[in-house]
């Protein structure tokens, strides 16, 4: 649905599908990172679970004990061995959800500090470990559990291109204080 609306002008979108598989996540990301070298990655998720638009603020490198789609769980039941024990995004996501929760869209927007030691946070932490923070995952819940892909894809839009603004202005904000 966030293909079909675009993003602003000035933003180049790429869409990919990722399996529910730890293996091809591990290969998968690093190489779309080093592909693309994108601003930032945000990554989409479906929860059985959830009931609103959920920015989740950290990935989790530890406790995946789950089988994948393949039947495969890492032996190590971790993301990368010897990393820290969560990695936060850079993204302010609690200023992100204030900003999308003041544009009165049909959907709640709301924060989590738990993608659920899945797919979801595996992907998630294997992102933020690859590009230092510069990234972001939303949960949303299954179309129609409340939200229609009409509604869904607009508050994605509304979050991607929030998100891209505060990193923008952070990082003008560091390259001030880098020149000084």
């Amino acid at each position: 649905e966030l293909e079909k609306l675009g993003l602003r002008d000035d933003v180049e979108l790429h869409v990919y599908e990722v399996p529910v598989e730890y293996q091809t996540v591990q290969r998968l990301i690093p190489a779309l990172w080093k592909k693309h070298s994108p601003q930032l990655v945000v990554h989409v998720g479906v929860s059985g679970m959830a009931t609103t638009v959920t920015l989740e603020k950290c990935g989790h490198n530890v406790g995946y004990k789950g089988l994948d789609n393949c039947r495969f769980c890492p032996g190590s039941q971790c993301c990368v061995e010897g990393g820290p024990e969560y990695i936060d995004s850079i993204i302010d996501m609690d200023t992100v959800c204030k900003r999308v929760s003041a544009l009165g869209l049909d959907v709640a927007v709301t924060i989590s500090k738990d993608a659920g030691r899945y797919l979801c946070d595996f992907t998630y932490y294997t992102s933020l470990y690859q590009s230092r923070g510069r990234s972001a995952f939303v949960h949303v819940p299954p179309l129609g559990k409340p939200y229609s892909a009409e509604q869904l894809g607009r508050a994605l839009q509304a979050i991607v291109e929030e998100m891209l603004d505060l990193l923008e202005h952070s990082e003008g904000k560091i390259n001030c204080q880098h020149e000084h």
